[in-house]
């Protein structure tokens, strides 16, 4: 069982996945930061790749990765932080990046320094399942769980052949779109994560737009997991010490635990 599957095995626990973009808006501050959302009850942390076309961010992620690629983070300097990590938490931890950093790095040599640094899987949301056949291999080599996304919009067909292939979750994105702070949940939500658990019997963690405690509780209602990304880093943003980050954390938790609560 991977370090990610572990997670899922609790029953009724419902997992809180963070993202953060590594070296945003500094080295240190992810260093200090990933132990403080394990310790504030996170599961899972994703951190971010840096890259110069994040297609499937919105703009308080795309200002993160444009400000720590002018810090000069690289993949490289990513797996480092990843290694560092690894000696401080004991819970996985997630790369999401897209194709072209992992194969300008190459499949075999990125997934061989995942596998040293201590990290658990991949997240490409630009790599479609169709496509995936050479990675998947690599991962499975190197003990990495590879994780696809799955839209509102995807077919029958598409659900099935990335609930074939996911390893550790599926990522069900919440509206067709990109990252970014939303007022409320789609309406359709439910019947979307209705429609995939027909199919599979994957854990299903829900992204994009989820940015308050409540709309976490909602969501915890009917997947097996919740992200968060654009509001934890402008928190980030708005407080070196910290301490809004983990409060929030905290909050999202408390709400994860209790989600039917009126």
């Amino acid at each position: 069982m991977s370090r990610i599957t572990s997670v899922f095995s609790q029953p009724g626990h419902i997992a809180l996945i963070p993202y953060i973009t590594v070296g945003y808006p500094s080295i240190e501050a992810t260093l200090k930061m990933v132990p403080l959302l394990a310790d504030s009850g996170c599961d899972i942390v994703e951190l971010g790749i840096p890259f110069s076309d994040p297609l499937a961010d919105g703009t308080t992620i795309q200002k993160a990765s444009f400000y720590a690629l002018k810090n000069g983070v690289t993949p490289k300097v990513c797996l480092e932080v990843a290694k560092q990590l690894r000696q401080k938490v004991d819970i996985p931890l997630v790369f999401m990046t897209y194709f072209n950093p992992v194969f300008s790095y190459g499949l075999e040599e990125f997934c061989s320094a995942c596998n040293k640094s201590g990290i658990d899987g991949l997240i490409i949301p630009d790599l479609p399942p169709e496509e995936g056949s050479g990675l998947e291999l690599i991962t499975q080599r190197r003990g990495l769980d590879l994780i696809y996304l799955l839209a509102p919009t995807s077919t029958d067909e598409r659900i099935r052949l990335i609930a074939e292939k996911s390893k550790g979750f599926i990522y069900l994105v919440s509206v067709t779109g990109v990252t970014g702070v939303r007022d409320k949940l789609p309406t359709d939500l439910e019947a979307f994560v209705a429609k995939v658990r027909e199919i599979t019997t994957q854990p299903l963690c829900v992204g994009f737009g989820i940015s308050a405690p409540e709309q976490a509780r909602q969501v915890a209602r009917i997947a097996d997991g919740v992200i968060v990304g654009s509001r934890i880093i402008q928190l980030m943003e708005d407080d070196e010490s910290m301490v809004d980050v983990v409060d929030f954390a905290r909050e999202l938790r408390s709400a994860l635990d209790r989600p039917n609560r009126i």
